[in-house]
């Protein structure tokens, strides 16, 4: 009886299938520009079996078989668990079809109210406990479960979509602790087994994205310094696991965590690559910081808890930041910074006669920077705000290099305080540290 219902039941539910799922050659590194599968002779429609209503089905559908975004998929784990089982008769009459998840939620769904059912009669009517009462339940659902780990495996086998693949796998962990609860263990090895299936072809999924991002050729892609369109896919995909993780263990699963681990590794490499495809140094930090600022963007709008992930491109991203600012203040203050970075090395180690050669010097760089400041401060302003995708990002960088510009301007007044450099008779044009701070107080942005 068990055998010939879940039989019709899978047969019927999986034809329910919505047919915008993801393919083989919906990847990371995919084409922005042609992003399905290549129009070939077999998937051109029919235009004379396709009706108004099967196209209609399709747009209805088209594009919610997210291969990279969550969307609203995480609401399953969160509430449908123990959602009514699709019945696919009624479906069909509705033209209802499904994403993978949501039908394999249903058939573990019904294997677990059946099993749950059966097994506890088994115990009650027959008296058996323990290792004699899972004898007797492999004995009346053993070819069942069989026929499902087959149809099951050859399903996920086909499937190409990561995020589906792994809320199936939370799924699987969130119905085995139901089953766990309710004292019914004869199905464990069931679990195990449709778990490895699941994270064998999620492993397969993953190497398959990072594949193709190591096979992106960047000498044939326009490359400017605006978020990439891979990173961008890279940080929603990166979430959506994140998040599905959380919920499901309430913690990041230790696999999950490895297999990220390479992705990001690839990521970081196709950055440094695309990077080299810019002419200038400041243009690659400026990408770079732009492509870690989305990562991080989307990260903390999934309210993704401190994960390594997060904590490693905020790391990256803080350190080209620091690497940046010195890049757009050199222009313009590189005798200044030139002048501190050597003299202070000479005054800590009493070289006065060594310091005395730059007496002409400080005259020079003094005036220089009395005349122009305010004109540097501006372009500045203006090129950090200009640069950055992310108004906030832009303000905080702004923020960092006018931090530093004053740091140097502080130590410029420290070493010209020097007794070699009191005769220079530069005190008038040196410019007050708090006129300095007032006008910088004025490009503050406004949020």
């Amino acid at each position: 009886m068990f055998f010939t219902y879940f039989k019709a039941y899978v047969t019927r539910l999986f034809k329910l299938l919505m047919s915008d799922k993801a393919t083989k050659f919906d990847l990371l590194g995919s084409d922005n520009t042609c992003f399905k599968q290549p129009t070939t002779l077999s998937n051109l429609p029919n235009i004379f079996t396709s009706s108004n209503k099967t196209h209609q089905q399709h747009q209805q559908h088209k594009g919610q078989a997210t291969v990279f975004s969550l969307g609203n998929r995480q609401n399953a784990l969160l509430d449908d668990i123990l959602a009514p089982l699709i019945v696919p008769n009624v479906a069909q009459e509705n033209n209802e079809t499904f994403q993978f998840e949501s039908l394999f939620r249903s058939v573990q769904y019904a294997i677990v109210d059946h099993c749950s059912r059966e097994y506890l009669f088994l115990c009650d009517f027959f008296l058996v406990t323990d290792q004699s009462a899972v004898d007797l339940f492999t004995h009346v659902m053993g070819r069942s479960i069989t026929l499902l780990l087959k149809t099951l495996e050859e399903r996920i086998n086909l499937n190409y979509d990561a995020i589906s693949l792994f809320i199936c796998i939370c799924f699987c962990t969130k119905y085995r602790q139901l089953m766990i609860s309710r004292g019914v263990l004869a199905i464990e090895t069931y679990w195990e087994n449709v778990e490895k299936m699941l994270w064998d072809r999620f492993e397969v999924v993953m190497k398959s994205h990072n594949e193709s991002i190591r096979q992106l050729d960047v000498r044939k892609m326009t490359v400017d310094t605006r978020p990439h369109y891979v990173i961008r896919r890279y940080a929603e995909l990166t979430s959506s696991l994140l998040v599905c993780s959380d919920l499901a263990y309430k913690k990041i699963n230790s696999q999950l965590i490895t297999i990220l681990s390479r992705q990001q590794a690839e990521i970081e490499g196709l950055l440094n690559r695309l990077a080299t495809q810019l002419k200038t140094k400041k243009e690659r930090l400026v990408f770079q910081i732009n492509n870690y600022d989305v990562i991080l963007t989307v990260l903390n709008e999934k309210v993704v808890p401190e994960s390594k992930e997060r904590t490693s491109f905020w790391e990256l991203q803080q350190t080209k930041i620091a690497a940046y600012v010195e890049e757009v203040l050199s222009p313009h203050f590189s005798p200044l910074i030139q002048f501190v970075n050597e003299c202070e090395p000479l005054i800590e180690s009493n070289h006065s006669q060594l310091l005395a050669r730059y007496t002409v010097k400080v005259v020079q760089i003094v005036r220089t920077f009395s005349a122009e400041w305010r004109r540097s401060v501006e372009a500045i302003n203006n090129e950090i705000l200009h640069s950055f995708t992310n108004l906030k990002n832009a303000a905080n960088i702004l923020q960092l290099a006018f931090t530093q510009f004053i740091n140097y301007y502080q130590r410029l007044d420290k070493v010209t305080s020097h007794q070699v450099f009191r005769q220079c008779q530069i005190s008038g044009d040196l410019v007050s540290y708090q006129h300095i701070a007032e006008t910088i107080k004025k490009y503050k942005p406004i949020f």
